[in-house]
């Protein structure tokens, strides 16, 4: 037979897991919109050299 203090660790870590998740997911689309502004910034620098070269 199954205490309920087993029920209330499982239920619990089962909460923490979901936050994790939900942490990593907040984690990546940061460091995404992240990378997205560095590759934006990057290409519109490499637009400026250019047309000063040319």
């Amino acid at each position: 037979m199954i205490g309920p203090e087993y029920e209330f660790v499982a239920g619990r870590m089962a909460e923490l897991q979901a936050r994790a998740a939900a942490a990593s997911r907040a984690h990546r689309l940061t460091a995404a919109r992240r990378a997205a502004r560095r590759a934006e910034k990057a290409a519109r620098l490499a637009a400026r050299l250019d047309a000063t070269i040319f």
